[in-house]
Formats: C-alpha cells, sequence, structure tokens
C-alpha cells in the first residue's frame, strides 16, 4: 500500500515537470513580405524544447513539413533547416495566390501555434506614354496619359518635365480582373510653347517592390513654331570707309528658308557694295548714302517674321597735331612796317595746318613744317635786322653833308670859316635825337 502511495506522487511529479515545461514552450514566427516570382523564407523558433516535434501548414492548412519530413509535393517549397529549436522552409517562384497566412505547430499538450502572414507584392509592368501626335503647333493644349498594369499594392505615377515635377495632374486607380492587383493611369494636361520643343517629358512609377529604382517613360516632343529674327551688327558705331557686316539670326521650327534683305522697304540700292552671303549682308565702304532702315525677314510653314536695323554712318574722328610753341628770337622793338611776301613753301605748310584730313593717321609731330616755320621766322629777323641798319646809315650821311654845306658856297678859306661857324650857331638851334 505504501509502495502503491509513493509511485503516484511520483507520476504527479513528473507530469508536473513535463507540464512545467511546455509552459515555457512557445514557437516564433514573423512575417514575410516577397515580390512576386521571388522566394519567401519561413522560420518557426523555439527557444525551449524537449524534442517536441514542429510543423508548417499553408493558409489551406495543408501540411507542408513535419519536422524534417516533406508532407505536400510542390517542388517550389524545399527544407532550409531542421532541429528541436527551429524550423524553416523556402518557398521559391511566389505567385500571388501563395499569399496568406501560414501555421507554425509546436506538438504539446495542448498544442501551441504561431502564425505568420506571407505578403506578395505585385510588380507594375513598364509604363507606357499615350496621347502625343507629332508634330504639335505651337499654341496647342497637348493631353498625355501614363498608364501602368499588374501593381499590388496600387502604383503611384509621377510626371516631370525638364527635370522639374508637375504636380496639377490627375489620377485613376481601377482593381484587375484577378481582384488582387490595380492598373493605374494618370493625365497630364499643358499648353505648349516654342520653349517645349525638344524637352523629355518623363513619366514615373514609384513601387515598393522596385527597390528603389523606378520605372520611367519618356515622350520627347516636337513643337513647331513661326521664326524669331534678331539682326547683329559687327560694329555698334559704323563710320565712314569701314565695312560692315549685319548678320540675320533667325530660329524657328521648321528651319527658316533663306532670309531676304531690303533697305527702306526696297531692294538693295548697290548690289556691287551689298553682298548678301547666307543669312549675312556685307557693305563694302560705307558712305552717308547707305544710311537708312534694313529688314531681314525669315519665313517657314508656319509663318513670317522680321526685324529692322536703323544704319547711321558716322564721321570719321579727326586728329588734332600737338601745338609747338617757338620761343621769340629777337628782344627788340623795331617800329619800322616792313611788308612780307611769303613763299609758297610757307602757304603750304598753312595749309597743311588747316586741313587735319590731310594728316589723318600721323602719331608724331612734322618735322618737316616745323623745320619751315623755323625758317621763315629767322628769314623775317634778319630782314628786319637789315632794315634797321640802312636805316640808321642813311640817318648819319644827312648830317655830314649838313656840316659842309657853309664851305661849298664860300669864295675863299676866310669865308668859309665863317659861314661854319654860322652853321654851328643855327646847329645849336636843331637838336636831332637818335635812338
Amino acid at each position: 500500500m505504501i509502495w502503491k502511495r509513493s509511485a503516484v506522487l511520483r507520476f504527479y511529479s513528473v507530469c508536473g515537470l513535463l507540464l512545467q515545461g511546455s509552459q515555457g514552450q512557445f514557437p516564433l514566427t514573423q512575417n514575410v513580405t516577397v515580390v512576386e516570382g521571388g522566394t519567401a523564407i519561413l522560420t518557426c523558433r523555439v527557444d525551449q524544447n524537449d524534442n517536441t516535434s514542429l510543423q508548417w501548414s499553408n493558409p489551406a492548412q495543408q501540411t507542408l513539413y513535419f519536422d524534417d519530413k516533406k508532407a505536400l509535393r510542390d517542388n517550389r517549397i524545399e527544407l532550409v533547416r531542421a532541429s528541436w529549436h527551429e524550423l524553416s522552409i523556402s518557398v521559391s517562384d511566389v505567385s500571388l495566390s501563395d499569399e496568406g497566412q501560414y501555421t507554425c505547430s509546436l506538438f504539446t499538450m495542448p498544442v501551441k501555434t504561431s502564425k505568420a502572414y506571407l505578403t506578395v507584392l505585385g510588380v507594375p509592368e513598364k509604363p507606357q506614354i499615350s496621347g502625343f501626335s507629332s508634330p504639335v503647333m505651337e499654341g496647342d493644349l497637348m493631353q498625355l496619359t501614363c498608364k501602368t498594369s499588374g501593381s499590388k499594392p496600387a502604383a503611384d505615377i509621377r510626371w516631370f518635365k525638364n527635370d522639374k515635377e508637375i504636380k496639377d495632374v490627375k489620377y485613376l486607380k481601377e482593381e484587375d480582373a484577378n481582384r488582387k492587383t490595380f492598373t493605374v493611369s494618370s493625365t497630364l494636361d499643358f499648353r505648349v510653347d516654342r520653349s517645349d520643343d525638344g524637352v523629355a517629358v518623363i513619366c514615373r512609377v514609384d513601387h515598393e517592390s522596385l527597390n528603389a529604382t523606378p520605372q520611367v517613360a519618356m515622350q520627347v516632343l516636337e513643337i513647331h513654331y513661326t521664326p524669331s529674327v534678331k539682326i547683329i551688327p559687327s560694329t555698334p558705331f559704323p563710320q565712314e570707309g569701314q565695312s560692315l557686316t549685319l548678320t540675320c539670326e533667325s530660329k524657328g521650327k521648321p528651319l527658316p528658308e533663306p532670309v531676304l534683305w531690303t533697305k527702306d522697304g526696297a531692294e538693295l540700292p548697290d548690289p556691287d557694295r551689298m553682298v548678301v552671303s547666307g543669312r549675312e549682308l556685307n557693305i563694302l565702304f560705307l558712305n552717308k548714302t547707305d544710311n537708312g532702315t534694313y529688314r531681314c525677314e525669315a519665313t517657314n510653314t508656319i509663318g513670317q517674321s522680321s526685324a529692322e536695323y536703323v544704319l547711321i554712318v558716322h564721321d570719321v574722328p579727326n586728329t588734332l597735331l600737338p601745338t609747338t610753341i617757338i620761343p621769340s628770337l629777337t628782344t627788340a622793338t623795331v617800329t619800322t612796317t616792313v611788308a612780307i611776301t611769303t613763299s609758297p613753301t610757307t602757304s603750304a605748310a598753312t595749309n597743311s595746318i588747316r586741313d587735319p584730313n590731310s594728316l589723318a593717321g600721323q602719331n608724331g609731330p612734322d618735322h618737316a613744317l616745323i623745320g619751315g616755320i623755323v625758317a621763315v621766322v629767322v628769314f623775317v629777323t634778319l630782314c628786319s635786322i637789315f632794315l634797321l641798319g640802312r636805316y640808321l646809315a642813311r640817318h648819319k650821311g644827312t648830317y655830314l653833308t649838313n656840316e659842309a654845306k657853309g664851305a661849298e658856297d664860300a669864295p675863299d678859306a676866310d669865308t668859309a670859316i665863317i659861314n661854319a661857324e654860322g652853321s654851328q650857331v643855327n646847329a645849336e638851334e636843331k637838336k636831332e635825337y637818335f635812338i
């Protein structure tokens, strides 16, 4: 009787230990997200396990693996690791139908389970842009639509033009026939101008299945517009005698035909000097008759445009000679008036000074001119000295003649002396001053 009581106590003791151990055992799982066509790894772990079996089952409650034994014939399902503490399996080439709740079971008393949800992402198809018809005329309203299908969850579509995002767009989401994926579309409306020609409009699809590498579609715009014309002169200050080139810069699509040049509303008056070469007008040897309004006209299949340039030919600026100061060579003041006839050389020198155009382009003083002026001054000075000396000599001769007049008329020497004395008396009354 004592033996039976001890056996019963031992049995309950073992059962208590098993129950206590099973309460510390619990399977642990994690939710898994995988892209359609990828591989999903389902892992079930038990920290404390006393050799209790583990099992994975699919959303249809079909057993996939029981410990290391495969239960479902599906070549996509493989064993990764099997132990008392872990049971991991892989599902390759995952499809949207594989999505659902998977169960890991730990066969204790009672059985303990843990759920893991498998999420399958539907990859969006490459987007397509529709609605563009080439070419588009400037000012027309353009409507572009970008569309993509097969995304799960629904993809996001964004528009860019010149790398700048356009926010004002329409967005539409529709569920596909399988009721799992979505088709999304976005519409962009805008009015085009010539600055849009050659611009790339980009539709970008963002989705978590794309691993931060979005799918894009691109449409390059072709816009036709009338020409724009501008005239560019080769010099901003045209002068007489120079050459001038006027360049007619025209832009348009289609490319404008050869430009037409006119002056004051008529044809060019001097084709020999006014030569048209492509889009350039070359005017040789400018003169005042070239003044006027020049017009450049460009035409393409869309329309016509023109620009004007008013030409004003300026005079060639005069070059002034440096002033030379010649110091005076005499210090005496001569009151005698002398008429001097200058030589042709002097006139020529004077004319050359008055005509600055004949000296245009000279950088230094004219030494021949300065030498001629010095020669004239020296010549005038010598002539003045000569006339002054002659004047003084003539006055001295007159004085001597008056002194001898009494001696010439006397019959004898005594009378001559008396006459001379009388002349001296009269001479005292007459005083002469010499300068």
